[in-house]
């Protein structure tokens, strides 16, 4: 019997049909490896003319802060800035952002003592716009801070019409509204809020309004709830063929969905609204669509003239990171760079040399040259083709530590310098060995290069550590993560005579006077293995406020969530009643066999992870997306290797005797879902080499023009034999073999071509409009 036959077989493939599915298997798996990353880089620099602010606040005593959002979820906050209309900021920021968003907010608040802060004004940037300022600083106007204009979210609607007969016997139509789900509505006061909608046909002369019912705890309810509104039909109606509504009336009427948090107590608070014409069933006999929540149409229109501006700088990235066999090439060619004769031929320098004033360009190269251990070799290489030009950039990846202490007030300039200074020299044996390895290499080119003059060691090593790395660590701490906030002026100004105390002190001339200065320099820069004073010091590697759920150790006992401090080393995870407390619990991480996310509906809360371990599961809620998704980064590296790690886990809780998530009911049930894998990463740094070789792709594309230049330069001085042309665009270049130069750069420029099309490939399939992943936006009033 031909399989066919069976009912519950499908019909035998022939060979050509077998590969046609196992290529559509391998693309589909192919395409749920594609991973999009995001990232937001910038600097809060200053605001001017703030106010005027409604409150008891006076103008003169204005103290305000600024924080950043996705949407309504404050991710960033700087510190307060004291009695000023014009204050100074200066704070950076960087952090992935780890799910999607619709807009960028930053907002200005007035500090106050006895209630909630008063906002200022805002800056809001659509996602799609954040491309026109990246990598620059731009003055924003300050607007209103509006509730009605505070919306996000997205909701799934469908129309349709529908014939019926009246009471008199006539025909009529409905109008068929329903509501099936919402997703991403904003947090209210932190927390999920208790959602409803209202669905109303508004015309000239009517408003019918229909509530569905309201969802617990939930920012994605669903609610699927349908409603009937009639249509209205003038006298000429039976002139007219079926589900054809007259012109006058559907231009006239639209449906309109508001969204709303129920207060019980107090008034509800609006979350945002979408309309939706009716004409538009002309068309369709069904419509069904997802809109993105609109602001009230009636909100502020105040002007925000008299608000005051803001000013930011932003780099937004995003990143469209393919399987890692595509970037296979690429990165091929970049590490065989430092053997490239001469080191100015090499796809890495080529990197270097067209993207020069990019300091964001040079960052990926030295990841990946440091992930697979090339890094020595470039920097020896470069080194001696300009050892003066030795390039810095790489020193603020490997964390040399300095004391933090260092970084506190002394009320004398002296005593606080010298203790920077015999902080330094005493640090030999923290400096990190790949440090130690680009020291020795560095005294050993200066000997090779400058044989008569026994001292250029010390000096190429000295002016490298002091003047690059430690007088900047001294003007920048907040860069260096050694603070978190930028410092005050007055502390800025006592840090600046520090940092250029520094430098002086670690100038050869001072040093060469000192043995204890030379005894440092002799130490970094030498292949003897350097001990340690005593047991390693546990490495703070995040601490801050969660909200932590009791862990019910009492039979009777409540389990509620509470403020708690966080803090995780490389030894172990503890939580204390607050920052310096002793610990209420402490976990060494080598007992926690897994760190993984909650879902939100095992406590109706958003950002919630789970670190399993031998006790019972420690559920913590993070303060926003970002801290949550770093949170599950610090944990789940340094727990990468435990011996003891889980396959599975249970994205839920325990309750009512079963698991939410599985149902089994056994409390010791194996999990349902397979555990994150975190992959191995270099010891030193966690590299994502993909992503990496994906962020020099995007620099090498965006600089096509200057490859080309670069290759044009090439051709000629490999044709013309005579003196080098000063031609102003080929000067810009560092070629000293075309030929070689020019064979890299069409290596290059082959690889970059297959890697567009790798993307162009999967880039051709955009979403639907009125899909989830683009939504329509609605018409406001």
């Amino acid at each position: 019997m031909p399989a066919f036959i069976n009912g519950y077989d499908k019909p035998a493939l022939n060979a050509p049909e077998q590969r046609q599915q196992a290529a559509l298997t391998m693309a589909e798996e192919d395409d749920a490896r594609i991973r999009i990353l995001q990232s937001l880089r910038g600097k809060i620099c200053e605001a001017k003319n703030l106010g005027p602010v409604s409150g008891p606040n006076r103008q003169r005593d204005l103290c305000t802060f600024c924080t950043i959002s996705l949407d309504q979820e404050e991710v960033f906050r700087t510190k307060v800035f004291d009695k000023s209309v014009s204050p100074f900021y200066g704070e950076d920021f960087y952090f992935e952002i780890p799910r999607p968003f619709q807009c960028l907010s930053f907002y200005v608040y007035a500090k106050s003592v006895f209630q909630r802060d008063l906002p200022v004004g805002k800056v809001s940037i659509r996602k799609d716009d954040l491309c026109k300022y990246s990598g620059k600083e731009h003055w924003f106007s300050l607007h209103p801070v509006d509730p009605n204009s505070e919306v996000q979210g997205k909701v799934h609607l469908e129309m349709r019409l529908n014939e019926v007969i009246t009471e008199n016997g006539s025909l009529g139509q409905h109008l068929v509204v329903r509501i099936i789900e919402c997703k991403e509505l904003p947090l209210i006061s932190g927390q999920n809020c208790d959602p409803y909608a209202t669905v109303s046909l508004v015309g000239p002369a009517r408003s019918d309004q229909k509530k569905t019912k309201v969802k617990k705890k939930t920012s994605n309810p669903q609610f699927e709830e349908t409603f009937f509104f009639e249509v209205t039909r003038s006298s000429s109606y039976s002139k007219k063929s079926h589900f054809q509504v007259e012109d006058e009336d559907i231009e006239k009427l639209e449906i309109k969905v508001d969204l709303w948090n129920n207060e019980n107590l107090a008034q509800d608070v609006f979350l945002g609204e979408t309309r939706v014409p009716v004409k538009i069933l002309r068309n369709d006999h069904i419509h069904k669509a997802w809109y993105l929540l609109q602001p009230k149409g009636n909100g502020s229109k105040s002007k925000s003239d008299d608000l005051g501006s803001l000013r930011l700088k932003l780099t937004y990235i995003e990143d469209t990171v393919l399987p890692s066999a595509c970037y296979t090439p690429l990165c091929s060619l970049l590490l065989k760079s430092p053997d490239a004769k001469p080191i100015s031929a090499s796809a890495a320098h080529i990197l270097g040399d067209i993207c020069r004033e990019r300091y964001e360009a040079v960052l990926p190269m030295v990841r990946l040259l440091l992930h697979h251990n090339r890094f020595v070799p470039f920097v020896s290489a470069v080194a001696a083709l300009e050892l003066d030009n030795t390039h810095s950039f790489f020193l603020r990846l490997s964390h040399y530590d300095t004391s933090k202490s260092n970084m506190k007030q002394e009320e004398n300039l002296q005593v606080y310098v010298q203790k920077v200074f015999s902080s330094i020299t005493q640090s030999s044996s923290s400096c990190p060995p790949l440090m130690c390895d680009v020291f020795r290499s560095l005294r050993h080119l200066a000997c090779k290069r400058f044989p008569g003059d026994p001292h250029v060691q010390y000096s190429a090593v000295s002016s490298f550590v002091f003047l690059r790395f430690f007088a900047v660590a001294v003007l920048s701490p907040h860069s260096f993560q050694l603070r978190s906030h930028h410092p005050d002026p007055e502390i800025s100004r006592t840090l600046t005579l520090i940092s250029k105390t520094i430098q002086t002190l670690g100038s050869w001339g001072s040093l060469s006077k000192k043995l204890v200065g030379l005894t440092f320099l002799d130490e970094i820069s030498s292949n003897v293995s350097k001990e340690s004073s005593g047991l390693e010091d546990a490495v703070v590697l995040k601490e801050g406020e969660v909200q932590k759920r009791a862990q019910g150790r009492k039979r009777l006992g409540k389990r509620n969530f509470k403020k708690r401090w966080l803090r995780v080393t490389n030894r172990e995870l503890s939580y204390h009643k607050h920052k310096g407390k002793e610990a209420l619990c402490t976990i060494s991480v080598k007992n926690i066999q897994a760190v993984e996310k909650l879902d939100e509906s095992a406590f109706n809360r958003k950002n919630m992870f789970q670190v399993v371990h031998s006790e019972k599961p420690l559920y913590v809620q993070a303060g926003n997306c970002v801290e949550a998704s770093e949170w599950l980064e610090v944990l789940g590296q340094v727990t990468r290797c435990n011996e003891g790690r889980l396959a599975t886990f249970h994205p839920s809780n325990y309750t009512s005797g079963a698991w939410q998530c599985c149902k089994s009911q056994s409390n010791s049930a194996p999990g349902c879902k397979p555990c994150t894998t975190t992959m191995l990463a270099n010891l030193q740094l966690d590299i994502d080499c993909d992503r990496e070789t994906e962020r020099i792709f995007s620099f090498l594309s965006s600089n096509d023009t200057k490859l080309q230049n670069m290759e044009d330069a090439c051709a000629s001085m490999a044709v013309y034999q005579g003196p080098q042309r000063e031609q102003e665009e080929y000067s810009k270049f560092t070629i000293q073999e075309p030929k070689e130069t020019f064979q890299t750069l069409k290596q290059l420029r082959n690889i970059m071509e297959e890697l567009q099309r790798q993307h162009n490939i999967r880039n051709d399939t955009t979403a639907q409009y009125g899909s989830l992943d683009n939504p329509i936006v609605g018409k406001t009033s």
